[in-house]
């Protein structure tokens, strides 16, 4: 019979080799301080893109590892407008805009005590409708079924069980003593380990119907954020999580079944912690390319129509639209006329901001950001 780790006699006593953690902790540490001091220096405009950049990725990408796949505009017009920055004004997606608010609650509110109401009001912001799919499940509250909670993955019919989480009789006295130890008695804890056990232990306990994985990921962030003491996170272990979703559950898994000698999960999470904020540089040099592009094209007068397609562009990255931009593409866009679109696509053209190739309907536009140093 498999033996989960809170099974353990000395759960959660967790203990680890402190010398093999030492050189990839070290390049955690040099990474953070790389990346803030970059940040230091973007200036504040370009800091609070990059802030938002990384919102927009967190909450897409932290869904996606529950299966879940956002609208990345819907993510990113609710980003902006808890911002407080421009905002393409679409209508509010509640669940999207719930979800960005547990997310910025648990980094702008960092040092505000974690407590068991808090916990639940997130879960409850996860289910505004009380249901997963198809399924009523509890919210605002301990899980409180007589069914295992077990921790699966796969399809339907083929789930692979990774674990299974205490009985709902226990939730009560272990919440109470993790939250003990995440507000009052984890100081003595190097702070990235710190976060780290934090996400092993919420996962373990496994408390809510569901939304654990998210808020796991969400006090992730809280801990990293006293850790470092920056409100704004400028890189997304979701993304990165996601990225190399096999490993998260099967080093989960491994961890799950072993004694309380966690030493290979917190290695794998230094590792991922360091490939993250790698993984950030390519956002960063977004928000770069982006300010520069706008400062470079500063004296060009746009209509608003222009500029809501060159930001769309400029948002779709290197590799623009699939096909590039059309003059039917710009009139769905915009709603302009066929003749308006042709003519402000030629607008763009004759400035230097697009590129034109092809002919007659073939035409194709495409941002020139290659003549930005020209």
């Amino acid at each position: 019979m498999v033996s989960y780790i809170w099974q353990n006699p000395d759960w959660p006593n967790f203990r680890w080799d402190a010398n093999s953690l030492l050189e990839p902790l070290g390049a955690c540490r040099r990474a953070q301080g790389q990346l803030l001091t970059r940040v230091a220096g973007l200036g504040l405009p370009l800091a609070n893109q990059s802030h938002a950049e990384i919102l927009v990725e967190e909450t897409v990408k932290t869904s996606a590892i529950e299966g879940e796949t956002l609208d990345a505009r819907s993510v990113r017009s609710s980003v902006a407008r808890r911002l407080g920055l421009p905002s393409a004004g679409l209508p509010v997606d509640r669940r999207i805009d719930d979800l960005v608010a547990v997310l910025l609650d648990a980094t702008q509110n960092f040092t505000a005590p974690l407590s068991a109401e808090r916990l639940w009001g997130w879960q409850a912001a996860l289910f505004p409708s009380g249901y997963s799919g198809l399924h009523r499940i509890k919210v605002g509250g301990w899980r409180d079924s007589a069914e295992p909670m077990r921790v699966v993955s796969g399809a339907i019919g083929r789930e692979r069980i990774h674990f299974e989480a205490p009985p709902a009789n226990r939730l009560d006295a272990e919440m109470q003593r993790f939250l003990d130890w995440f507000n009052t008695g984890s100081e003595t804890v190097e702070g990235i380990l710190r976060a780290a056990l934090a996400h092993l232990w919420f996962v373990s306990i496994h408390p809510f119907d569901d939304g654990n994985g998210r808020i796991a990921r969400a006090l992730t962030d809280m801990a990293l954020a006293q850790d470092d003491q920056q409100p704004a996170r400028y890189f997304s272990l979701s993304t990165q999580i996601m990225a190399e979703r096999n490993g998260y559950y099967s080093i989960l898994e491994s961890t799950q079944k072993s004694s309380c000698d966690v030493t290979a999960w917190l290695a794998w999470f230094l590792d991922c912690y360091v490939r993250s904020i790698r993984c950030s540089a390519d956002l960063l040099d977004g928000v770069f390319m982006r300010a520069e592009f706008w400062q470079h094209h500063a004296q060009v007068p746009l209509s608003d129509r222009q500029r809501k397609v060159i930001s769309r562009l400029l948002e779709a990255g290197p590799d623009g639209f699939e096909g590039g931009m059309t003059t039917r593409k710009y009139a769905a866009l915009t709603g302009a006329s066929r003749a308006t679109a042709f003519r402000e696509l030629d607008q763009l053209y004759e400035a230097g901001i697009l590129i034109r190739s092809g002919q007659g309907r073939s035409v194709r536009y495409e941002l020139a950001t290659n003549r930005m140093a020209g």
